[in-house]
């Protein structure tokens, strides 16, 4: 019986130590497939990291789209040749044809020869066929993250290359999202010890999971966005434009000038022309005579229309005299607003007091962020306390003195206006998108807001048809594309002890049933008139031209 009992506990102890080996047969078998063949790429990969060299064939970030999926990003191709800097020096064979056909200069080429790097990547200017190309060099095609054009520049932002993430606008904004994206990349397996390629081979890892947000898509327009940068760049504009849709408070198009080469963001470090500030939200202007649509808006709103004025071609407040752009006599508000009468405004900005006018401005976002979706958006600054007392009101009324706004704070106020008072919540960005450009997260936006009432902006609406029918926009030829309101506005401003006017127009058109808000501000323009509308005008003629209004 004993020796039967022995034998059950043996047996007992064989079927475990079987089943256990079993198992831990299985679980090495299960990770020698884990390592050998369902993570050989990625070990593989990280074996010619550590004796070769990763050469990034795709940016390492997601797309930026238009509102059509149009990619702002990731577009422009290039052939770049890749060799060792020994074979560079010694080939004079290669050193002939990188130096035809390279994109760089011959500085810049012969510079890189005396840097430590042993593997070199030349960007070529033209796709070529090299004939007895040695077996360690290599020709392939690299996607760029920006193209040379540098559409939309102030609004994408660039990033910091060394580690890849986003400096500024939409780059910054959306960083995290746009890190996560597919990976393409040419390894060149380097021999240090004889300073030879032994080989390249390109991997790519790619994004599965279609929920994984990768891009960025955006409410501009891509037509419309290349159409303002042209009209600026072609009439040398620095300054801004903005254009709108109406009805959904999506900003169409957002251009800053001077433009800037995203790739190149050292250059511009140093210099005094601003290239980097985006100056449709980033930069705070007097606003001028513009600035009388909201002194009208108050004047509206408190019943103060029916009066009749006298402008003697300037205005005293105090010890203090504000000059008239001429000598107007006996006028009405209609008219003072269509000649842009400082007399007219500041006599009324008298009778309202700067307390209402600057409430009346809060109530447009006059003093605080639009919040389109871009962190370099600033406040502006309107007066306040004592800045509203005595002489001060005269430059309140006409748009100067402490009262600094921005352009898309102008567009905002005009879109108001076009909207029969109610404001809608201007925007750049509708939403995050997975590879594919499929909006996988909407961007949220405040619900519409009543801020003047709709007769109120009605009767504002006459006064800036009759700006442009009978005033200071006269000149505008826009009969084709159903007429338009606006004003005009010529602001003095004070930078670095010089004084220097700025050019504005914004407005809408058609003038009925209006489709796009336009505000275009030229730094050093003078005269809004003079410079700024006529860019409204060539603006307004390139959108008809590609969505017509009619």
């Amino acid at each position: 019986m004993e020796n039967f009992d022995n034998k059950k506990i043996l047996k007992k102890r064989l079927l475990i130590f079987g089943s256990l080996a079993t198992i831990f047969f299985f679980i090495l078998g299960f990770r020698l497939y884990f390592i050998q063949i369902y993570k050989n790429p990625i070990y593989s990969e990280e074996a010619l990291k550590q004796r070769g060299k990763e050469i990034s064939l795709y940016p390492k970030r997601g797309i930026i789209y238009d509102r059509n999926l149009t990619p702002f990003t990731n577009i422009k191709n290039t052939q770049n040749i890749i060799l060792s800097n020994k074979i560079l020096k010694n080939n004079k064979h290669m050193l002939d044809i990188v130096l035809e056909h390279s994109t760089l200069s011959r500085y810049e080429i012969l510079n890189l020869l005396n840097l430590d790097d042993e593997i070199i990547k030349i960007p070529l200017k033209d796709n070529i066929r090299i004939d007895n190309k040695p077996e360690d060099v290599f020709v392939v095609d690299v996607v760029e993250r920006y193209t040379d054009k540098n559409i939309l520049s102030h609004v994408i932002g660039y990033v910091n290359k060394k580690d890849n993430y986003g400096e500024s606008g939409i780059e910054k904004v959306f960083d995290e999202f746009l890190k996560n994206s597919e990976k393409r990349s040419f390894f060149v397996e380097f021999d240090k010890d004889r300073s030879m390629i032994l080989g390249g081979s390109e991997f790519v890892n790619e994004i599965t999971d279609s929920m994984d947000p990768t891009g960025v898509k955006l409410t501009i327009d891509y037509r419309i966005q290349e159409s303002v940068e042209k009209i600026l760049d072609e009439n040398n504009i620095n300054g801004a434009a903005i254009v709108v849709e109406v009805d959904t408070g999506k900003i169409m198009a957002l251009a800053s000038r001077p433009n800037y080469d995203q790739e190149n963001i050292e250059y511009y470090l140093d210099t005094k022309d601003m290239a980097l500030y985006n100056k449709a939200i980033q930069v705070g202007y007097p606003p001028g005579s513009i600035f009388k649509t909201v002194v009208l808006l108050t004047a509206i709103e408190e019943d103060l229309l029916g009066k009749e004025y006298h402008c003697k071609g300037y205005e005293d407040i105090k010890n203090v005299r504000i000059k008239c752009t001429s000598v107007h006599g006996d006028i009405s508000l209609k008219e003072g607003f269509e000649k842009s009468c400082n007399s007219v405004f500041i006599q009324l900005g008298k009778e309202l007091g700067g307390k209402k006018i600057i409430e009346m401005a809060e109530r447009l976002n006059f003093g605080s962020k639009i919040n389109i979706g871009l962190l370099e958006e600033i406040s502006g600054n309107l007066p306040k306390g004592n800045d509203l007392l005595g002489p001060a009101i005269g430059n309140i009324s006409i748009g100067q003195g402490k009262i600094e706004v921005t352009p898309l704070q102008i567009a905002n106020l005009m879109t108001i206006i076009a909207n029969r008072g109610l404001q809608k919540h201007l925007t750049l960005i509708e939403g995050i998108t997975n590879k594919d450009g499929i909006i996988i997260k909407e961007y949220n936006r405040e619900d519409d807001k009543r801020v003047l009432s709709e007769s109120s902006s009605e009767l504002a609406m006459e006064y800036l048809n009759s700006v442009v029918e009978n005033g200071t926009g006269k000149d505008l030829d826009l009969y084709e594309v159903g007429g338009s309101g606006g004003k005009t506005g010529s602001a003095e401003a004070i930078m670095n002890k010089n004084s220097t006017i700025h050019g504005w127009f914004a407005g809408y058109f058609p003038k009925d049933n209006s489709k796009y808000v336009i505000t275009v501000l030229v730094e050093g323009g003078h005269s809004g008139s003079k410079s700024a509308a006529p860019i409204f005008e060539k603006i307004a003629k390139e959108i008809n031209k590609i969505y017509p209004v009619y």
